[in-house]
């Protein structure tokens, strides 16, 4: 299809998914332009500089591998062309209290000693339940992630129903655990992941225990320079093919004419498009720079949706080194029921939360000075709550104190660098619906053609891609939501 160079496509936000979306549509011949309103590239996995530290502002854990080396295969590239992989070992680190922790090993052997030490015999229930998770993991992302979900019609395949029932669609997370493993410990490890897909582990469908192969059988991975160096690499092949991207560029309406967009207006000028991907905030496309006639769905209809969490997060530089933690950390000494409810059943500030700590400093030299280390605390919080400084100081003080109790570390004298972020800065930064970090919940009832539709109903040459729309949230499926959204754009030019 190298007769397109006549098509202007603009693809709004350079995130992961409109990186993809715009690089694999300039490689088949048509001229493409990003608008981005912030002032780098990558979306929520832009990067933060001070005093020698460097932060990712976002993302922290590189899972599924594969999904990166084939983005770039599909450019006749690798991975190693553009930065290097080490794998964690351990993987990350599990307190459950002060001087009572997991480290999770890259092994397999080591990973068997360690859940018989804790549950005897389970290492033998671990290879049947990793079994059946690595099935799940290459149905689900071989046969389900690539499909642009516009109809349940896509799904009506006797191969992929047969498939669908050993995917576990109708059984929970929580329940397909238990009935391999009776520890509270092991039980903790292996329903961690579903942290990310936005709901607890009573609500998820079994299908997302592939999370645990990824997790526990693929590793966990760390590029060096930090995960902006993803964002990099997909600059650079965007730009290879002559991707065109414009920073500091924000669209404040989509007109259209004729049922078609005619022109996007930005704070730059307005920009011509035969054809647009949104690959910014869907709710705010959707209802802010689209006219109402021209929306897919009502306010009532986003005010319904179940999303993901929210974070709270603090980038920390310290002019001391912190003993006693992991590159990942993960603080369950309370109790995680009591936070899910807070989350999702009734949304509030949580009275004990759990939360995460990030401490690339101990794999990487070049993210902060000799004698500091740069430490990345999460604690997920819900959407749409009131967000003061007073409340960011009021966890701060929360969370560094049940660190430092459980760490036995005292690091409150020794930062130097410090800076939050949350709600607030969510929407003002990515326009985000009601604050969200990771986009909707992957709910049975928000899962495949029950997302947000990718294609536009009113307006033909409009397509939805990134973390609101199919395959749903985190940065391996938003590489994979440009991908398909290219291909459905492929699709739309070639049927005309």
């Amino acid at each position: 299809m190298k007769n397109n160079t006549t098509k202007q496509i603009i693809v709004i936000g350079a995130g992961f998914a409109g990186l993809a979306a715009a690089s694999l549509l300039a490689k088949q011949g048509f001229k493409v332009i990003i608008l981005e309103k912030n002032d780098q590239a990558g979306g929520r996995a832009r990067v933060w500089e001070k005093d020698g530290f460097k932060f990712d502002m976002g993302p922290s854990w590189y899972w599924m591998p594969d999904v990166f080396e084939n983005y770039f295969a599909l450019f006749n590239h690798n991975v190693s062309d553009y930065y290097q992989l080490k794998r964690l070992e351990p993987g990350y680190r599990v307190y459950f209290g002060k001087d009572d922790f997991i480290d999770v090993p890259a092994d397999r052997k080591e990973l068997d000693a360690l859940f018989d030490s804790i549950e005897p015999g389970s290492s033998k229930q671990l290879a049947r339940f990793l079994d059946q998770a690595e099935y799940k993991y290459k149905v689900g992302m071989g046969e389900y992630v690539f499909r642009p979900s516009h109809t349940i019609t896509e799904f009506i395949d006797f191969n992929l129903i047969r498939k669908s029932v050993s995917m576990q669609l109708l059984t929970s997370v929580a329940k397909h655990v238990r009935k391999y493993f009776k520890n509270p410990k092991l039980i903790k490890l292996l329903e961690f992941p579903v942290l990310f897909l936005g709901a607890t582990a009573k609500d998820i469908p079994a299908m997302y225990t592939m999370m645990n192969y990824a997790d526990l059988v693929m590793g966990t991975w760390y590029p060096d320079g930090g995960m902006n160096e993803i964002v990099k690499a997909m600059v650079k092949v965007a730009e290879e093919h002559g991707v065109e991207i414009k920073l500091n560029t924000e669209v404040s309406a989509i007109e259209t004419a004729g049922g078609k967009v005619s022109l996007l207006k930005t704070n730059k000028g307005d920009f011509m498009a035969d054809f647009v991907v949104a690959g910014a905030d869907y709710e705010h496309v959707d209802q802010s720079l689209l006219k109402q006639a021209d929306r897919n769905y009502t306010p009532q209809y986003w005010e319904k949706r179940v999303l993901s969490p929210s974070s709270l997060l603090f980038y920390i530089g310290t002019n001391c080194k912190v003993d006693n933690i992991q590159h990942h950390n993960l603080f369950f000494d309370e109790d995680l029921d009591v936070h899910a409810d807070e989350i999702y059943k009734d949304p509030k500030w949580p009275e004990r939360p759990l939360f995460y700590v990030s401490c690339t400093s101990k794999t990487d030299d070049s993210v902060a000075p000799a004698d500091g280390e740069n430490l990345f605390f999460l604690m997920p919080i819900a959407p749409g709550l009131t967000d003061t400084e007073e409340l960011r100081e009021k966890y701060f003080d929360i969370l560094l104190n049940r660190f430092e109790q459980i760490t036995g570390n005292n690091i409150r004298n020794h930062v130097v660098v410090k800076r939050s972020y949350a709600l607030a800065d969510f929407k003002a930064d990515y326009h985000s619906f009601k604050g969200n970090a990771y986009g909707l919940s992957n709910i049975l009832s928000q899962t495949a053609f029950f997302k947000p539709a990718m294609r536009s109903k009113k307006v033909e040459n409009l397509l939805y891609t990134g973390q609101l729309t199919v395959p749903g949230p985190g940065v391996p499926p938003a590489l994979i939501s440009g991908q398909v959204a290219a291909g459905e754009v492929i699709k739309y030019f070639e049927e005309k």
